[in-house]
């Protein structure tokens, strides 16, 4: 490995293992404990080599977002740019979405927001911007071509990927958000995501599919 190389290698290191550190306080000690000074500190530097990293708290805060779904928003996108049954896609598409946000780390993360944006909204808009609405512009793009080809009726794609990601989430989601710690069950997902697809399919059929009483056909 060249000098330069090994040099970026070990920036690199060294911006993973602030990452790591950063996202254990956030999670532990919350957003407004959590200080550059605290983990400097805790990575045994100084917080001049700590911000040549990151400016801010902010921006530390973006990396942990952005390190924590990357992978997961990879696979989405390739999941729906490959071809395959709509239904399947779909089916695909809400089960991994709600293992995604019934971790522990995503749950630890919901609340966290959820009790701090309102004193840090920058914190809040970084979070929607980089996992909630990343995800649903990602599934309203897949709806737009779906719709285009007539697989389902016309409507507005960003309202469509909006209706399933929030029929996926209306169960063992929220009972996990609002109490309930335990991880779901295979079969409280399969159950979740079958009502979710069903019920979105049922929605949003083309037209001449779509049931209807009193419609003639």
């Amino acid at each position: 490995m060249s000098t330069p190389s090994r040099r970026e290698a070990n920036r690199r290191d060294r911006r993973d293992a602030i990452v790591a550190v950063a996202r254990r306080s956030f999670l532990e000690n919350g957003y407004a404990a959590t200080t550059m000074s605290s983990i400097a500190a805790e990575l045994g530097g100084s917080k001049g080599t700590l911000w040549s990293y990151f400016p801010g708290k902010e921006e530390l805060f973006a990396a942990v977002l952005h390190d924590a779904t990357e992978t997961y928003h990879a696979g989405l996108a390739q999941l729906l740019d490959t071809g395959g049954p709509l239904e399947e896609k779909l089916m695909r598409f809400s089960h991994d979405l709600l293992r995604k946000v019934t971790s522990p780390d995503a749950i630890a993360l919901h609340r966290l927001v959820a009790a701090e944006s309102s004193r840090f909204p920058k914190m809040g808009a970084i979070f929607q911007e980089l996992a909630p609405l990343y995800t649903r512009n990602l599934l309203a793009r897949f709806l737009e071509v779906a719709m285009e080809r007539g697989r389902l009726r016309r409507a507005d794609a960003q309202l469509a990927a909006r209706a399933l990601i929030m029929l996926t989430l209306s169960g063992c989601h929220q009972q996990m958000i609002w109490g309930n710690g335990q991880s779901p069950t295979p079969e409280q997902v399969d159950a979740d995501v079958a009502f979710a697809v069903d019920c979105f399919l049922r929605a949003y059929a083309p037209e001449a599919e779509a049931p209807s009483q009193g419609r003639s056909h």
